[in-house]
């Protein structure tokens, strides 16, 4: 497993963050599945394992930056489903996504410019 500074997002950590205030906007919580459909149809791509996307939210949830709970059984029964992990993102995640996205934002703009449109090289 990669190493990471204290304080620090992985890229798959963003895009959950991103993607489950999103889905938490309109539905108060979001579930696993649902937040796959969501990333994958921001990405145009599937994850590659949903044990990936699992894991990232158990070890989110453990940092603190999301909120887990199991749904209410009589709800899961009366739709003739298994019960669902529910996440919501914390105050504390919200503060490390804008902090990540600031990064980014900075790193991004210090990128110097190599080439221009219309550059030629010899």
């Amino acid at each position: 497993m990669a190493r990471r500074r204290p304080g620090t997002l992985f890229p798959i950590e963003v895009d959950i963050l991103e993607s489950g205030l999103t889905l938490q906007a309109s539905e108060g919580s979001f579930y696993g599945f649902a937040l796959a459909k969501q990333l994958s149809s921001h990405d145009g791509f599937a994850l590659t394992a949903h044990g990936t996307l699992y894991k990232a939210l158990s070890r989110m949830a453990e940092s603190g930056i999301l909120e887990a709970s199991w749904e209410d059984p009589a709800s899961a029964e009366s739709e003739g489903r298994p019960r669902r992990r529910l996440y919501t993102v914390t105050a504390e995640g919200s503060r490390a996504l804008v902090k990540a996205q600031a990064e980014t934002n900075r790193k991004e703009a210090n990128v110097p410019r190599i080439a221009q449109a219309g550059a030629t090289f010899a």
